[in-house]
Parts: structure tokens; sequence; C-alpha cells
């Protein structure tokens, strides 16, 4: 909504969007809600793992001794605790992920990916890496990546909680 109000606004009134910050918002949300979209499809169609559960097991790839406690899996999936508990119920019926009880305290649970959810995600990662690069990458030029580099490294030096 553009009510013509300046963006800095009066105290306590909302710094509405010019038409040009408008137009660049609606473009960003839609194009990454699309581009969400087309690889979790695709990713599913070919390999049967979401894109939601691929993630979960691309963080627990990268954790040292491929586990993390489930707080720490939940906050890097942007998951609640509730979603991810289910999310591993489901993964470990596959046999991908097994929960075991943390060592240092005996009270929090680690999510731990097993050498089958670590080959299932092997056999994954190709098609999303192609679907990152034909649906992203190739459509930019060098310079729009580079830009879409400095832009997401300004935000999250924002965004993300120090």
């Amino acid at each position: 909504m553009n009510s013509g109000v300046p963006a800095s606004g009066a105290a306590g009134e909302p710094r509405w969007l010019d038409a040009e910050e408008q137009k660049a918002w609606r473009a960003w949300l839609y194009s990454s809600m699309l581009l969400q979209d087309r690889l979790d499809r695709e990713l599913t169609q070919e390999t049967g793992i979401s894109h939601a559960y691929y993630e979960i097991l691309v963080q627990l790839s990268e954790a040292p001794g491929r586990m993390l406690r489930m707080s720490q899996l939940a906050d890097r999936s942007l998951s609640s605790r509730s979603r991810l508990s289910h999310a591993v119920s489901r993964l470990e019926e596959r046999g991908w992920v097994r929960r075991q009880v943390c060592e240092d305290d005996g009270r929090g649970q680690l999510a731990v990916l097993t050498d089958e959810g670590f080959t299932a995600l092997e056999a994954a990662a190709p098609v999303h890496v192609e679907g990152v690069r034909s649906h992203l990458f190739d459509q930019l030029s060098p310079e729009q990546v580079a830009a879409m580099r400095s832009i997401g490294e300004t935000l999250l030096r924002h965004l993300v909680p120090r």
C-alpha cells in the first residue's frame, strides 16, 4: 500500500513503501516463493525427499560427528521444536536419522545422521544443485550474482542473532 506518506513518516506512522520499493519487494518475495516451491517439487518428485527434510539432512551432514542437539537443529532449520520432532520421526522411519541421549547432560536429545541417511542425501544432492543452478544462477549475470551475495550478506548481518 502506498499512501503517498513520505518514507520518513511521522512518529507512529508506517513508513510506506514507494512505488519502486513496492515493485522490488514484490519481485523478491514472489520470486523466492516460486523458487522454493519449484525446488521442493522437483526434489520431492525425483528423490521422494521434501526440501524441508533435505535441509535437515544437510544440517546434520555438516555438523561434527553428523549430529546436533534437537534444539540446535530446530534453530538451524528455522522450525518449531514440535515440527522438527515430527520431521525427525519421519526420517527415523526411513532409517536416515536416529535419536540418542546427549552424553553431556543426559537430558537433551541428539539427532544423528545415519549412513543410510547420508547415502540418501548424496543421491538427492545432484537434483537439488541442478535445480538451484538452472532456476537461479543460470538466470543471472555474474554481476547480479555478486549483488545477490552482497544483499544476502547485508541482510544476514541484520537478521541473524548474535
